[in-house]
């Protein structure tokens, strides 16, 4: 049977690099974007593949766009759900440039509306006995911060740590495993040039994660290799 694949912020980076590889291999993917003008890439995909692919526009961080997500997925089964979506912190981001608007802004998008939005899809998920993905990144460390800065990233990260492993204990007696999982430092517009890994790297080894993900080892901190990080 075809899976269900649902995929936040899919319009670039490791979102894009998800929904190219989920569809190679035959899935169906709902694929969600925030703005059409950069999501050029999306709909060059959906031409490739008009039956596989179904594209949303979606802010995660207005309850009413998840709201209707969650009517058109009311009476699906989403088999994984990817909470891919995310942003850095560009300003603000050192002791003495620190302000309220750049981190509830950070805070909100990065922690709570990939909880809110979960919460509004639990219902497919749990008809597909799927499971339930968060990316998240080795900067919501406390044990392994060892160069400070980055205040609201850092603690966005870190607080979305905790509500996945809280949402991993929740869902075991319902059968929903949750990954958490750092992809590692990829070559994306927010890793930059430098970095270490091609998101088709990351996401390749991300979805060996998600295929060995069960109740098992659900709500463990994981590197894209498979390294357990520390909280």
């Amino acid at each position: 049977m075809q899976k269900h694949i649902l995929i936040t912020g899919a319009n670039r980076g490791l979102g894009l690099e998800f929904t190219k590889q989920y569809l190679a291999e035959a899935s169906h993917v709902t694929a969600t974007y925030r703005q059409s003008s950069t999501a050029v890439a999306l709909h060059e995909l959906q031409a490739q593949y008009p039956n596989s692919l179904s594209l949303v526009k979606l802010d995660i961080t207005a309850e009413t766009d998840c709201q209707q997500l969650g009517d058109m997925m009311r009476d699906q089964s989403i088999d994984v759900l990817i909470n891919n979506a995310g942003i850095a912190d560009a300003d603000g981001h050192q002791f003495g440039e620190l302000n309220t608007k750049n981190w509830q802004q950070v805070m909100l998008t990065n922690a709570i509306a990939p909880l809110l939005l979960t919460q509004t899809l639990i219902q497919p998920v749990v008809r597909a006995q799927g499971k339930i993905i968060f990316i998240t990144s080795r900067m919501g460390s406390i044990a392994d911060n060892n160069s400070g800065q980055r205040y609201s990233y850092r603690s966005s990260k870190a607080a979305l740590n905790a509500a996945a492993k809280s949402l991993a204990v929740d869902l075991e007696a319902d059968g929903i495993a949750v990954g958490i999982l750092h992809p590692g430092w990829v070559q994306t517009d927010m890793g930059g040039s430098n970095a270490w890994i091609t998101a088709e790297q990351s996401v390749a080894q991300m979805r060996e994660r998600i295929e060995a993900l069960n109740l098992g080892n659900t709500g463990h901190f994981l590197h894209a290799d498979g390294t357990n990080l520390p909280w």
